[in-house]
């Protein structure tokens, strides 16, 4: 038994080692999956990927909701969805330029992000505690990427690749969650025209898309958190999920995502 345990961890190390490589070198890897098989040993190599940035000075600022498009679901065979670390320096400025060479495989998706105004400890949570928890709500961007080649990713895959996290673009005008009906709130994402203008649809959605409403996404999240040492805190932002299709990144690209009741917001990248 305790060999088993010994190379359980050691593949779990071997794992998390190979992403920080593709990382480091700019160069994506195969993909982990003849190392980790299971959602417990993803997340067992994410939290080595943590404790490492962590360790180097890298500040926590919430958590990135990934897989939860009904649809995305059934072709992985899973139920539930997942989730991955954000810290500071994966946020850039709406409408600034973000360079290109930080990413390996780009890709954008709009997203509604909620900012924490009151701690989650402990749960299950309720709608209702999430939404008494939420200062306010933001557009945003998160631009996804994953260090695996060609995107060939199983579940166990991503989450430990931090849920294929790469970096995330907030809107800057918070708005309150009173009143507004995030489920119906219709969203379009284009790509070049600065400002927007002339620009090419490139995503369309709505909240329902993101498990029938962002908030399900929330308490989900909150829940899972709520008595681990990662529970959601004050301050915290946490991006939803996708309300419609991703769309690659190019060199140049201009994307704005415009969300009913939430304003807009863009990421412009660098050629």
């Amino acid at each position: 038994m305790h060999d088993e345990w010994s190379q359980a961890v050691d593949a779990r190390a071997q794992a998390a080692d190979r992403l920080a490589e593709a990382a480091r070198t700019g160069r994506p890897c195969a993909p982990i999956r003849d190392l980790v098989s299971t959602a417990a040993d993803g997340y067992a190599v994410q939290e080595i990927h943590t404790r490492r940035a962590l360790g180097a000075g890298r500040r926590p600022v919430g958590r990135k909701i990934g897989l939860t498009n009904p649809l995305i679901q059934q072709q992985l065979g899973i139920d539930q969805p997942d989730f991955g670390m954000l810290f500071a320096d994966m946020s850039y400025s709406d409408g600034l330029p973000i360079p290109l060479d930080r990413f390996l495989q780009p890709k954008v998706e709009a997203e509604i992000a909620l900012v924490f105004g009151a701690d989650l400890l402990g749960g299950p949570f309720t709608v209702a505690d999430v939404i008494r928890a939420v200062d306010f709500v933001l557009p945003a961007v998160e631009i996804a990427d994953s260090r695996i080649l060609d995107w060939d990713i199983t579940l166990a895959d991503t989450i430990a690749d931090n849920a294929s996290a790469g970096a995330f673009v907030l809107g800057g005008t918070p708005v309150s969650l009173r009143g507004l009906d995030l489920r119906a709130a219709g969203m379009t994402m284009t790509r070049g025209g600065q400002g927007g203008q002339g620009g090419q649809e490139v995503s369309t959605g709505s909240g329902e898309a993101c498990l029938g409403h962002p908030l399900n996404a929330a308490v989900w999240l909150a829940t899972r958190l709520g008595h681990s040492e990662h529970a959601l805190r004050a301050g915290d932002v946490v991006l939803t999920g996708a309300l419609g299709p991703v769309a690659p990144v190019e060199p140049g690209d201009v994307f704005e995502a415009r969300i009913e009741g939430l304003g807009s917001v863009r990421a412009v990248f660098g050629k």
